[in-house]
């Protein structure tokens, strides 16, 4: 049985004999008796096993090595010591994967860097353990949510020949031979030659493609990984990622913002409902006040404000800025963070510089910014980025054009808005950076089982 069946009806097994399989943790013994912790991966907590003299494996048992795999029988009771209310009196083991020396995950404190580097093993201990059951816990949360609103579930292409977040920011998908390259006349290469006969890449976004079904199915959302090239080693960085994208059809910046904050809410809710053993720990060990940040977020109203006016309200402050806050420029970390403080709760910064935008977000009729909006979170700073699509051909084309972004690949997208289109809108979550919020651990190499970032693409 699983460890975690038996811990939600353990009343219902005291005194009856009980069958598990699992890894130790630990095997302290002595010389009449010892003590295992014993996991199975269902449960957070460990179950304590008691072995003692009577056995006449006694001395075979207590050599079992940490990490070794179990099946044990034995007897559900009582506790007669501290730290646990039921203990297993163990009648029979037997070692189904014995355990070298050598095994890196010994009972003691070990440094993230340092299980970086053995990132296979890194589940077996209580920090990752507590960090991917949430992480497994709040991606089907993001399901139940979207599931229960009438959204479609897309599966946005991997391998696309829309370059939508331009050739710097995608990786080049290619089955030509590196080292003799086809070329042309020109001497360029020759892609006519390539598997799909043109330039591909691996996508930086499912937005685009989604957008297609949005306008079929009024609402869709994305769930899947996502892949950029950028050369950043920040905590919040990773070249390999995972993203929810929701796109809506007859939704404005207004109806984005009221979906953002209602999912987060949910997600936050369903996480802390779920997994209380995990999100007690992270408070306890990881960030001191997690609980009441994630219950401050349950009962805030976000509050919404223009970029313009979060610019006025940062240049007022009389803080000295690293960055000077700009209109018509981006925000910075120590911005975002005053901006949450000073109001105490999630801010949505909206109608931001349309010069420092994606060409698809709707301009706005001071053709000076454009419907797009980020929600900050306090101990995070930006989560969420959205914004409502630009649903005008005219509009879009010109826009493209003025950012140099390629028409002939795009026919597809653009035609939306001359074959029935309507004014609509989504937005973009980083999972990763959802689950650092969730939990408080602050490096992004924490919260995915095998981090792709600069110079590290190891197992």
């Amino acid at each position: 049985m699983d460890i975690k069946d038996l811990f939600k009806d353990i009343k219902d097994y005291e005194n009856k004999e009980i069958v598990l399989e699992g890894w130790v943790r630990n095997n302290r013994n002595q010389s009449n008796f010892g003590f295992i912790d014993f996991n199975d991966g269902t449960y957070f907590k460990s179950l304590q096993l008691v072995y003692d003299k009577e056995l006449k494996d006694f001395d075979k048992i207590s050599k079992i090595k940490v990490g070794s795999a179990l099946r044990v029988k034995g007897t559900l009771v009582k506790s007669q010591g501290s730290g646990q209310s039921h203990e297993v009196k163990v009648s029979e083991v037997e070692v189904l994967g014995d355990c070298t020396d050598d095994y890196p995950i010994q009972p003691k404190r070990h440094t993230r860097e340092f299980l970086r580097e053995v990132a296979y093993l890194r589940p077996r201990t209580n920090l990752f353990n507590a960090v991917f059951r949430v992480r497994s816990v709040a991606a089907h949360a993001i399901h139940e949510y979207f599931q229960s609103h009438n959204y479609v579930y897309f599966h946005s292409p991997i391998i696309t020949g829309a370059d939508c977040e331009g050739s710097g920011q995608m990786f080049k998908l290619t089955t030509l031979d590196m080292d003799n390259l086809p070329l042309t006349e020109d001497k360029k290469v020759d892609y006519k030659k390539d598997l799909f006969g043109k330039k591909a890449y691996i996508t930086g976004s499912g937005q685009l493609h989604g957008e297609t079904f949005a306008l079929a199915y009024k609402k869709i959302y994305t769930f899947g990984p996502t892949m950029r090239t950028e050369n950043s080693n920040t905590k919040t960085h990773a070249n390999e990622f995972w993203m929810i994208e929701p796109e809506i059809a007859f939704c404005d910046l207004n109806g984005i913002m009221d979906i953002e904050e209602e999912m987060l809410k949910y997600i936050v809710k369903y996480v802390m409902d779920k997994c209380p053993l995990e999100i007690d720990f992270f408070d306890q060990f990881v960030e001191k006040g997690l609980k009441d940040k994630l219950n401050k977020v349950l009962n805030s109203e976000f509050v919404r404000i223009t970029h313009h006016d979060a610019i006025t309200l940062l240049k007022e402050a009389k803080v000295d800025w690293e960055f000077t806050p700009e209109y018509g420029e981006d925000i910075a970390k120590e911005h975002e963070k005053y901006i949450t403080e000073y109001f105490n709760g999630p801010v949505f910064i909206t109608d931001w510089p349309k010069d420092i935008k994606a060409f698809y977000m709707k301009l706005n009729d001071d053709g000076k910014t454009v419907a797009a909006v980020d929600l900050e979170v306090p101990g995070a700073g930006e989560l969420i980025g959205g914004s409502q699509r630009e649903d005008d051909y005219d509009k879009l084309i010109q826009r493209m054009k003025e950012m140099n972004i390629p028409l002939e690949n795009l026919d597809w997208y653009t035609n939306l808005r001359r074959f029935g289109g309507c004014y609509h809108g989504g937005f973009g979550l980083g999972f990763e950076r959802l689950i650092m919020y969730l939990t408080g651990v602050d490096n992004i190499r924490d919260v995915i089982p095998y981090p792709r970032t600069p110079n590290n693409c190891d197992y």
